[in-house]
């Protein structure tokens, strides 16, 4: 998820994070996913695949990363951070999935700088990040992307069409010997990194790209007949 952000690096104090958590900071052993992208805009397939980590993975919290800007996305149709966290807000019915703008105030630019931040500053959490087949497949024209599998362990959902590929991608073929088995995901956010797992479930092909372009053309809703809603990196 690298974005177009050009502050320093900041390293907020335990309260200022609290508050950006309404309140909330990870108990030691909590055990948290991290589900990054620009959601523009938030959708259910987003909240799906929050809930099948929390459930596979046996996880306590999930936190949506809005970020500020992905570089590997035009801005031209990109709403302003803020507008995009409140919307995923109002999709969010649960206290256990927590929408932030966690990337804004760390001034990090890329996921790699966020995700080395948040694993310093809670040493006793359990971080998992959460991504898409999808990303696996390019993830390595990310910044720094094997800081990323060596930072904290990785799930990674099937996504319609990009299984084949995103196995035989860079990433996947680069940490193979670091790869468990879907029988052990439940132990996944206690394992040292890198660690990653790649997780096939029923499959759903919607996206915040069509769902802008649907909006575009007077259509309130879409919806896949695949089964179970999965997220992009939208």
């Amino acid at each position: 998820m690298p974005v177009k952000n050009k502050s320093p690096v900041r390293s907020p104090g335990l309260a200022r994070i609290g508050r950006m958590l309404d309140g909330h900071l990870p108990a030691a052993g909590q055990r948290i996913g991290l589900l990054g992208g620009s959601f523009n805009p938030a959708h259910e397939g987003h909240l799906a695949i929050s809930e099948e980590a929390m459930r596979r993975l046996d996880l306590d919290e999930i936190w949506w990363l809005v970020s500020p800007q992905n570089p590997l996305k035009s801005a031209n149709d990109m709403a302003p951070q803020s507008v995009r966290a409140q919307r995923a807000t109002t999709l969010i019915h649960t206290p256990k999935i927590r929408v932030t703008m966690l990337e804004r105030e760390f001034g990090t630019a890329y996921t790699a700088e966020t995700l080395k931040l948040l694993v310093q500053r809670f040493p006793r959490a359990h971080f998992v990040w959460l991504m898409g087949a999808d990303n696996l497949i390019q993830i390595d024209r990310w910044q720094d992307w094997q800081k990323i599998f060596n930072t904290m362990a990785i799930a990674i959902f099937d996504r319609p069409t990009y299984s084949l590929r995103a196995l035989a991608a860079t990433a996947a073929r680069r940490f193979a010997r670091f790869r468990k088995r879907e029988s052990e995901v439940k132990r996944l956010a206690d394992s040292p990194p890198p660690a990653w797992v790649f997780l096939h479930n029923r499959l759903n092909a919607q996206s915040s790209t069509a769902m802008r372009a649907a909006q575009g053309r007077g259509i309130t809703s879409v919806r896949s007949t695949c089964g179970t809603s999965d997220a992009d990196k939208d």
